[in-house]
C-alpha cells in the first residue's frame, strides 16, 4: 500500500446507482474524464428490484440489474471509467483538488467529485430476508406495490414512512397490515390520522407490539406466510430473547403475499465526514437547491451530491437519474470555470516519467 496517487481524475463519482451512472454518462459526454467507484453496494437499490416498470421508455418494463447494467455501458460507451471499490474518505488538499481514498489502499487525486453514494435502506436481519429481497420483499412501496395487487401485504414500521407506505399500499392489496413494535406509533399526526381512516374503512389493520421475526417463501413462488410475535407490554423480541419472559411472548405465522419494510434509510456519507459537508440531522447531504444552475453543490467547493444520499423524500429511480444528471452539469460548470481561471491541479510527474 501506497500514498502514492495511482492517477489523477478531472472528476470522481462515488456509487453506481442510477445517480452515479446518469452523472457518469452526462460527465463523460462533456470529457470530463469520469472515474465511477461502485461502493459496497454496486448498482444501488435498483439491484434488488427484480422489475421496473415506472421507469420512463420501458412500457413492458426492466429488470432492476438490467437497468444497471444498460447504463453502465452507455456510460462506457462515452468514455467513464468504472472500478469495484469503496471509497473511505475524501479531503481537500491545499491546491484546491481532492484526495480519494478506497478501501484497499489505492489513492486518487480528483478536481471534482460528486457523491452519489446514495441510502441504504435499513433492514432486520431476520431468517428469509436475503433469499427473499426483491420476490416479495421489498423496501419501496411505490416501486414495487403495484406486483402485488389483491394480495394481503405487511408493512413493517411505525414511522412516517410506513404510514405513507401502508396508505399507498391499499390501492393494490386487500388489506394492509401494519407491525409496529409499540403501542404508539411515531409517525406525524398527519399521518396517523390517515392511517385510523383506513382502519376504519377496513383497508388497513394494526399488529401493535408485534415484530416479525422470520419470512417464508421461494424466489419462484414468491412469500406466503411470515412469523410474528407479540407482547402486550411492546418489544417483544426483547422478551423472546429473555428467559423470564419469553414464556409471555405469543408466537405464530401470518399470510401475507409481500413485506415492506419501512424502518427507514441510512444516507453513505461516512466517507465525507472529515471534509466539513453540511448534513442534516439524520446524515442526508444539504445542498444548494432552489432555481437556476448549482443546485447540487454541497457547500465544499468542487464537491455535488445527487440521488438518495440527498433526496430523502421521493427516493425514486427517476428522480434520482435527473440528480445525477444535474450533479454532472453543475461538476461541468465548476471544472469549466476552473480550467479558464488556470486552477485545475496539475500533479508532477513521478521519477519514471520523469527520466523518459
Amino acid at each position: 500500500m501506497t500514498d502514492d496517487p495511482v492517477e489523477h481524475r478531472r472528476l470522481i463519482i462515488a456509487g453506481t446507482g442510477i445517480s452515479g451512472l446518469t452523472a457518469g454518462i452526462y460527465a463523460a459526454r462533456s470529457n470530463n474524464d469520469p472515474l465511477i467507484v461502485e461502493g459496497d453496494e454496486p448498482g444501488g437499490q435498483l439491484t434488488l428490484t427484480t422489475d421496473v416498470e415506472n421507469y420512463p421508455g420501458f412500457p413492458e418494463g426492466i429488470s432492476g440489474p438490467d437497468l444497471i447494467n444498460n447504463m453502465k455501458e452507455q456510460a462506457k460507451k462515452f468514455g467513464a471509467d468504472t472500478r469495484n471499490g469503496i471509497i473511505e474518505d475524501v479531503s481537500k488538499e491545499p491546491a484546491g483538488h481532492f484526495r480519494v481514498e478506497l478501501s484497499d489502499g489505492d489513492v486518487y487525486t480528483a478536481d471534482a467529485v460528486i457523491a452519489a453514494s446514495g441510502a441504504s435502506a435499513r433492514t432486520l436481519g431476520v431468517p428469509g430476508e436475503d433469499e427473499l429481497m426483491g420476490y416479495g420483499l421489498s423496501t419501496c412501496a411505490t416501486c414495487d406495490g403495484a406486483f402485488f395487487r389483491g394480495e394481503d401485504m405487511l408493512v413493517v414500521g411505525g414511522g412516517d414512512a410506513a404510514m405513507e407506505e401502508a396508505n399507498f399500499l391499499t390501492k393494490f392489496a386487500d388489506t394492509v397490515y401494519i407491525a409496529h413494535r409499540r403501542e404508539e406509533f411515531r409517525a406525524e399526526d398527519v399521518w396517523i390520522d390517515r392511517t385510523m381512516e383506513k382502519v376504519d374503512d377496513g383497508e388497513i389493520e394494526l399488529l401493535l407490539n408485534t415484530e416479525l421475526t422470520e419470512i417464508h417463501g421461494t424466489p419462484e413462488e414468491g412469500i406466503d406466510r411470515v412469523t410474528l410475535v407479540e407482547h402486550p407490554d411492546g418489544h417483544p423480541k426483547e422478551k423472546l430473547e429473555d428467559a423470564a419472559t419469553a414464556d409471555e411472548v405469543e408466537e405464530y405465522d401470518f399470510d401475507v403475499g409481500a413485506v415492506f419494510f419501512a424502518i427507514g434509510h441510512t444516507p453513505n456519507t461516512d466517507f465525507l465526514e472529515g471534509i466539513g459537508v453540511e448534513t442534516d440531522d439524520d446524515g442526508y447531504l444539504i445542498t444548494e437547491g432552489g432555481r437556476g444552475g448549482n443546485q447540487t453543490d454541497t457547500g465544499v467547493d468542487g464537491l455535488f451530491g445527487a440521488g438518495d444520499v440527498v433526496d430523502f423524500h421521493y427516493q425514486q429511480a427517476v428522480t434520482a437519474a435527473g440528480m445525477g444528471c444535474q450533479a454532472a452539469l453543475d461538476a461541468d460548470e465548476y471544472l469549466t470555470e476552473r480550467e479558464r481561471a488556470d486552477e485545475l491541479y496539475e500533479p508532477e510527474p513521478d521519477a519514471a516519467t520523469a527520466d523518459d
